[in-house]
């Protein structure tokens, strides 16, 4: 079962559940998912291989869509499921697969198409730390600022870092591994026709007028929005209008 922070307490209204993208953690989603939990609870989770999670030699889109699904079902009920980026196409395939579980979804700045940038890169510059040498997280982001090309990624990476135990809470040689997989989609037949919102970054390169068919074709109830001035990092660069957004839709 995967580790999750839990937000708020039940309502009538339908939980929440969020999944994160690729190195990040439920600790990301901490504010907003804090802020959402007014009005209905708000379970954010560690992915597979990712922060207080168990560690598993796989990370496909199947695997990260039944964890989601094991989740829910221990819950019960029906849950709105909101994912960003690797967690965005993990909640794509469980309401593709597991539409029962599935009351609404929502998919932050991804589409449902494989990419050609690796992030492969990242894997690597966080494995060139010297961990023996850390006494604090800035002693780890003065080496990663060398290897990394966004000096704005740094802060994020380091949350991944603990530091009292000199290791990092990601599997970072399955990450790598796998990376093909997470890059990638799966090919999946049929389509979810609950209400869906693709809710993207209007300055990011991720979700273009090309993948509308592919998004429609999946997603046939989807909607689109975009938040002005923001990136593919769009809940963490323009947190207040990310929450704003998910909090209209979902009321």
């Amino acid at each position: 079962m995967l580790t999750h922070i839990d937000h708020g307490k039940p309502t009538d209204r339908p939980g929440l559940l969020i999944a994160h993208g690729l190195y990040g953690s439920a600790r990301n989603w901490g504010v907003i998912a804090k802020r959402l939990s007014d009005t209905r609870r708000v379970v954010a989770v560690d992915m597979r291989n990712h922060g207080a999670s168990p560690w598993f030699d796989t990370q496909s889109y199947e695997d990260m869509a039944a964890d989601l699904a094991e989740v829910i079902a221990a819950e019960g009920g029906t849950w709105d499921v909101m994912g960003h980026s690797m967690g965005g196409k993990a909640a794509m395939v469980l309401a593709l697969t597991r539409p029962d579980l599935v009351n609404r979804l929502i998919v932050a700045d991804i589409a449902p198409v494989a990419y050609s940038h690796s992030q492969v890169q990242y894997v690597e510059a966080m494995k060139s730390v010297d961990l023996s040498l850390i006494e604090r997280r800035s002693d780890a982001g003065a080496q990663l600022l060398q290897r990394v090309d966004n000096p704005d990624l740094v802060p994020f990476f380091l949350q991944a870092l603990d530091v009292k135990e000199k290791r990092w809470l990601l599997n970072l040689d399955t990450l790598a591994r796998e990376m093909p997989k997470i890059i990638g989609f799966p090919d999946i037949t049929g389509a979810y026709d609950g209400k869906c919102l693709f809710l993207t970054g209007a300055d990011s390169g991720y979700v273009t007028p090309e993948h509308r068919p592919r998004i429609k074709a999946l997603f046939p109830r989807a909607q689109v929005a975009r938040i002005p001035g923001a990136g593919h990092w769009l809940h963490a660069e323009k947190p207040r209008e990310f929450e704003a957004a998910v909090r209209e839709w979902l009321g």
